[in-house]
């Protein structure tokens, strides 16, 4: 089960401040010669919130959803304007308690799914009061550095 701490997007508390945005992309494979091109800035809000007075953040407590992208303390923006459809990552409210799974549809059943296996499904039907409150859209994590060690290439001086 996971816990979930909610904020919201409201306008109230918004202000933006634009980043740097580098108007080039960046290569994952091969390296890319380097342009010197940098746009003003971007608004984080314009690309990752298309419905502010819908979205809200909500904070994961757990590990179920690793397989899907979601790690515990990740920061999730939610929509609630978002009709869920099998195949999102819902935030669902069963029987007054928060959990985050994925929504299946299996021979005209749903069922809400963890990411990871060993998880059983959770079927709806097992449940008086149910709440799909929003699709996840986007998370937000921390990227770690690793902890393997490299050999040193013979191309190296």
């Amino acid at each position: 089960m996971h816990t979930m701490s909610l904020y919201s997007s409201g306008k109230e508390a918004c202000s933006t401040r634009l980043l740097p945005l580098v108007n080039e992309t960046i290569s994952a494979g091969f390296p890319s010669p380097a342009e010197d091109y940098i746009e003003l800035g971007i608004d984080l809000n314009k690309y990752l919130i298309k419905n502010p007075i819908s979205t809200f953040f909500l904070r994961v407590s757990g590990n179920s959803m690793n397989n899907g992208g979601i790690y515990n303390n990740d920061l999730l923006i939610i929509d609630r304007s978002i009709n869920p459809s099998p195949g999102h990552v819902v935030v669902a409210l069963l029987d007054g308690e928060f959990t985050l799974k994925r929504l299946i549809k299996e021979k005209n059943n749903y069922y809400l799914k963890s990411d990871k296996e060993n998880y059983p499904a959770i079927s709806l039907y097992n449940y008086i009061d149910i709440q799909i409150w929003g699709v996840a859209i986007y998370s937000i994590h921390e990227l770690q550095k690793s902890k393997i060690n490299y050999v040193k290439s013979n191309y190296s001086n």
